[in-house]
């Protein structure tokens, strides 16, 4: 087994994954990163491997269990161990509950809940045999309160909050840090830009979410001592309302 220290991120999008696996890069771990389609992972994996980081790349599907069971025994067996998993699937979608259907309930749930579920119980299952690790589980605004056409997306969240919840009571008293970021604003996208240039302008005046600055915070939550450990976090811009 190789000698080298694995950082999972599943949910590597263009955005805030990107931007904590090129962190935990920087400082040294193999970047595992992991999405349903493997070609949108080359921009990252040639970013990390431009400035000198190790990265490893992987097509998988987190509501899938074998899928989820494979990626995990596959970076155990090929990288080293997995120090930190980071769970950063979003699911974000906005209906009327009226127009909500079921196909787009059950995704959701899939998306933020069940793949949240899959993810943690795997890296907590290598994780207990070394006594160590951290897991982190990106939620939302959703995550503390529903929003007229949120039903699927703050259901979702809500349930991966109580994973988080649940998981850090079980797991803290066996060295596994567990927590759980709430990310409350607009964050600097491409989409932001596109859909919401209004909001994008805030920008100038640090009033939307930096991917890079979220990653900072991801970092340093791994590295605190145990004496002294945060479940929850909130990150939003100085100027949004809460």
């Amino acid at each position: 087994m190789s000698s080298e220290q694995a950082a999972l991120i599943v949910g590597a999008g263009d955005a805030t994954g990107s931007a904590v696996a090129r962190r935990f890069a920087r400082a040294g771990y193999t970047a595992c990163v992991s999405r349903r389609t493997a070609e949108k992972l080359v921009p990252l994996v040639q970013r990390i491997e431009a400035d000198g980081g190790k990265v490893r790349a992987f097509a998988s599907d987190a509501r899938s269990e074998a899928a989820v069971v494979e990626l995990v025994q596959t970076i155990e067996r090929d990288v080293g161990p997995i120090e930190v998993a980071v769970f950063n699937i979003g699911g974000n979608v906005r209906f009327n509950i009226t127009d909500t259907t079921e196909r787009v309930y059950r995704k959701v749930w899939e998306m933020c809940a069940l793949a949240g579920f899959l993810v943690g119980r795997e890296v907590a299952r290598a994780m207990l045999t070394r006594g160590r690790g951290t897991i982190i589980f990106t939620g939302a605004t959703a995550s503390l309160r529903g929003g007229a056409g949120f039903a699927a997306f703050a259901g979702g969240k809500h349930a991966l909050r109580a994973l988080a919840q649940s998981m850090a009571r079980e797991l803290g008293p066996q060295g596994i840090h567990v927590a759980h970021v709430v990310i409350d604003g607009a964050i600097d996208t491409a989409f932001i830009a596109q859909n919401f240039p209004e909001r994008h302008a805030l920008k100038a005046h640090a009033g939307i979410l930096d991917p890079e600055h979220i990653a900072e915070a991801y970092f340093n939550l791994h590295q605190q001592p145990r004496s002294a450990w945060t479940h929850e976090m909130d990150l939003r811009p100085w100027m949004e309302t809460f």
